[in-house]
Formats: C-alpha cells, sequence, structure tokens
C-alpha cells in the first residue's frame, strides 16, 4: 500500500467488555469523494492514490496496523435513559499521533451494522456524509473544538430512509477521542467498578494528565463544556440532540447529525425533527450541558470512597457551572460587539440587543457583522429599535481600544447556512460537487470578506427556508 497510516493504538488495549471488534461491511463500488490532504499532513498520513484511499476509507481494505472496533456506551437521550447503546454505524480504525504529541481516533461512519445497530442497517446516506464534512470542518475553521473529517467516499450503494433509495456514502471523523459521558454511564449503570475504574485512567492518562481525582476530572470536563457551548452560543450553532452519549469527555463537538445554524434570531429556535419539544433549542444549551455534567457526575459517584461527601462536592462543581458558562459567553458575546473585556454591564447591553434582535426577526450572524461596517440595522423590521440600542454602544465602544479589530476576529461573515446545505446535498445527490467544494473553501477563510461570495452571506429567501433537519440514521 502506498497509503501510510502511522497507527498507535491504545483503546484496543482496554478490557474486551469496552468494545466488540470486527471489521467494516464491504461496498460494492467505493468512490472518493474528498480527501482532506492538509489534515493527513497533520495526522502523519500519506497517500497518493484515489482508488486506494476510497478502499480504505469505506471498509473495503484494512491498513496496516488498524485494529477496527466498535464501542460500546450507554446515554440519556431526550432525557430518558439507555443502558445500552454503542457505535451502531462506525468503526474506530485506529489511533495517530500528530506531530503536536496529540492523539488522535481515525472512525469510519456508515461503515455497516454492529452489535449495536439495534435494527438499524449500520449505512450513511450521501447528505449527513457532506454535512458533517463541511460543518465539521466549518467550525474547525470558526475557532471552535471539533471532530474533523478525513474523508468522503461514495459505496456506489443505496440506502433507505423515509425518502426513498439514497446514495449511499462514508465519513471519516477524526476525533480527540470518542470517549462520551455515555461511555461513563454505561459501567456505572452495570455497577462494574472495574471498568469505571479503568476508564477513568485511561480518560486521565489521555485527555487530562494533571487531573488529580475523580472531582477534579469532573472540574476539567465542565471548564471544558462551558467554553464550549458558549463558543457555539456565539456563532448561531444549534446542536440538534445534546444527549450524554453525544457530549465528549474531550470538549469536542461531535455528531453533527440535525444540526444547523441560526438565520433570524430567536432563542426557542429549533431544527431538529426529533425534539419535538424543543429540549436542544438554541437558548436551551447552556441549561442542557450543566444536566449533562450531573449525569457525569453521578457516573463519577462509584469511584469515590465516600460517596455522601462525593455527591456534595460533585453537586458544589455542577451548581457552578452556570457561572462558569455566563462568564464564557459574556467573554464572547463581549468581543462580538467590540469589547476586549465584557463586564457586566456590557453583558446586559448584549442582552438588550438581542431582544431587539429577537422582536425584529433580525439575521443573527448578519447583524453581528453588520457592527463592523454599519448595516445591521438593514436587518431589523424595526430599525428604530437598533438605532436606540445603537447610541449607548456607540458611547461604550469609544473608550475600546480597537473595537473593530476585536469585532473582526470574533463575527464571522460565512456560516454554513442551512438552506446552502441543503442546495449543495441536492446537487451532489444529482451527481454535481462543485456547490459542495465552493462552500468548504469559503467557509475555510471565515471571518474574511470574500470577493464572488455575497450571496453566501444571504439568508433564505421564503421558499429557501429549512424548517427541519434530520438526523440521517
Amino acid at each position: 500500500m502506498s497509503l501510510w497510516i502511522p497507527f498507535q493504538n491504545s483503546y484496543a488495549q482496554l478490557p474486551a467488555r469496552f468494545f466488540t471488534r470486527q471489521s467494516a461491511i464491504p461496498v460494492s463500488a467505493p468512490r472518493l469523494i474528498r480527501f482532506n490532504r492538509a489534515l493527513a499532513e497533520d495526522l502523519g498520513i500519506t497517500a497518493d492514490d484515489d482508488l486506494e484511499l476510497a478502499l480504505v476509507f469505506s471498509g473495503n481494505a484494512l491498513p496496516t496496523g488498524a485494529s477496527p472496533l466498535a464501542q460500546v456506551y450507554a446515554g440519556h437521550q431526550f432525557g430518558g435513559f439507555s443502558p445500552q447503546l454503542g457505535d451502531g454505524r462506525a468503526l474506530l480504525l485506529g489511533e495517530v499521533v500528530d506531530r503536536q504529541e496529540r492523539r488522535h481516533d481515525i472512525q469510519l461512519k456508515g461503515s455497516g451494522p454492529t452489535p449495536y445497530s439495534r435494527m438499524g442497517d449500520g449505512r450513511a446516506w450521501l447528505g449527513p456524509v457532506l454535512r458533517e464534512y463541511l460543518v465539521s470542518e466549518a467550525m474547525h475553521k470558526l475557532g471552535l473544538p471539533t471532530t474533523r473529517a478525513l474523508a468522503a467516499v461514495a459505496t456506489g450503494e443505496r440506502v433507505y430512509r423515509e425518502a426513498g433509495a439514497l446514495p449511499g456514502a462514508v465519513l471519516t471523523r477524526v476525533a480527540a477521542s470518542h470517549l462520551r459521558v455515555g461511555t461513563f454511564q454505561y459501567f456505572a449503570a452495570r455497577r462494574d467498578i472495574d471498568g469505571l475504574r479503568a476508564l477513568y485512567d485511561y480518560t486521565v492518562a489521555r485527555h487530562y494528565p494533571k487531573a488529580e481525582g475523580p472531582a477534579h476530572l469532573l472540574a476539567k470536563v465542565i471548564r471544558a463544556q462551558a467554553r464550549l457551548v458558549a463558543g457555539w452560543l456565539s456563532v448561531g450553532f444549534i446542536h440538534g440532540v445534546m444527549n450524554t452519549d453525544n457530549t465528549a469527555i474531550s470538549g469536542e463537538t461531535i455528531d453533527y447529525g440535525p444540526c444547523a445554524f441560526l438565520d433570524q434570531y430567536h432563542p426557542q429556535t429549533v431544527f431538529s425533527s426529533i425534539d419535538a419539544h424543543g429540549r436542544y433549542a438554541y437558548g436551551n444549551q447552556a441549561h442542557v450541558i450543566v444536566w449533562n455534567m450531573a449525569q457525569f457526575a453521578t457516573a463519577l459517584v462509584p469511584l469515590m470512597p465516600d460517596q455522601d461527601d462525593a455527591i456534595a462536592e460533585f453537586t458544589a462543581l455542577v451548581h457552578a457551572m452556570p457561572d462558569q458558562i455566563e462568564t464564557e459567553w459574556r467573554r464572547a458575546f463581549g468581543r462580538k460587539i467590540g469589547i476586549a473585556e465584557a463586564t457586566a454591564q456590557d453583558a446586559a447591553m448584549v442582552g438588550d440587543l438581542l431582544a431587539r434582535m429577537a422582536a425584529g426577526r433580525a439575521d443573527f450572524t448578519n447583524t453581528f457583522r453588520g457592527l463592523i461596517d454599519g448595516t445591521a440595522r438593514d436587518q431589523f423590521l424595526d430599525r428604530a429599535a437598533f438605532d436606540a440600542w445603537e447610541r449607548g454602544w456607540r458611547a461604550r465602544i469609544a473608550r475600546e481600544a480597537d473595537p473593530e479589530g476585536v469585532m473582526r476576529a470574533a463575527n464571522p461573515a460565512y456560516i454554513p447556512r442551512n438552506h446552502r446545505i441543503e442546495q449543495m446535498i441536492e446537487a451532489a445527490v444529482a451527481g454535481d460537487y462543485a456547490p459542495f467544494e465552493r462552500l468548504l473553501a469559503v467557509l475555510a477563510r471565515p471571518y474574511q470578506d470574500q470577493p464572488g461570495a455575497d450571496d453566501l452571506r444571504h439568508p433564505p429567501e421564503p421558499s429557501e427556508v429549512v424548517r427541519a433537519t434530520f438526523c440521517g440514521t
């Protein structure tokens, strides 16, 4: 093979009950759609043959050093606990260590059924594969912790969903790890203390080597999640399915299923077709992540010698999390209005703007970006409402050293708008990948104005509005 992946696998050395070893199910006609060569170079992966890439990243060929396995975990899904979930359509091929000595998982998504498929087909269709490739890479360029996309491969087979027969595809995902809150819940639910201890030791060694005990680990994960969710809110991102099995211990964004970005701002915006009650609405995400961390804390309690004391200590850490999120939110949104170090009074000014945006049906991204060039008021149905806010804001930023520079670094001009993603998928299904490639190119520089890309800044016309996004399973 000319393809070389420098595997250094560690998860495969854990006890057998952590996973099931198996290979991917071959597909009939794999064809490479895209390979992320820049990411591959960072990971020390060398490749020069598209056919070979298609064979490996479809699951048809096993690269040297790979140790494919499906991970098991549990999780709360929309508040209800499932004691066993797991990789139902994914396989961890193995791990690599990059040039900065950081370890990464390389995982196939859509590689066929596993023992954890729960009657599913274990496959993915083209739309969700391209969505995750595009959105995860866009999130990386926006500066938010995220899994990455290494490859997308068409399978030459059909996948059957509610819409009928759809073209199949496989995504290769790169993650700091696939350890989830639900991984801890799996062993805690079984009162498997040895397994829980092995998982804790592995997690500390891999992600938080300075953690000194479960309480310290909990505090570090809470801090990472507080920063992550505040970052989501700052770019108008809605995860769509913040189950505990989709909450990564590393603090990365993981699982881009029914995700979406805000167009018009409203805190109760929901796109996910499976979120009937708005549990994971834009404005609820900060509350949900606290709840998820409470479940993580509960899973860690059995590791403590004095569980009563542990419950008190862990509860205090979880109860302190909303203040941490508020601090991160204030810092992120302060910068969005040009304030390098925002105060509580500045945060109130942001809150006032957001309330006016909701009432005025203002576009989230274009309003904040428009503060730079004076076009923000154009986003409001009632422009006088913006003008009244603007006067106080102008007086406040007059005291800042470089408000425009701060805003340019905090407010993207381009996001993966939902209608553009749907148009890109429709074109790709018809065999045209040009819209996919164009979006990738523009979203690689989201904070820079780009000639010829103004159409990608426009919110959808009424006929283009996306009202629901779907998981793809």
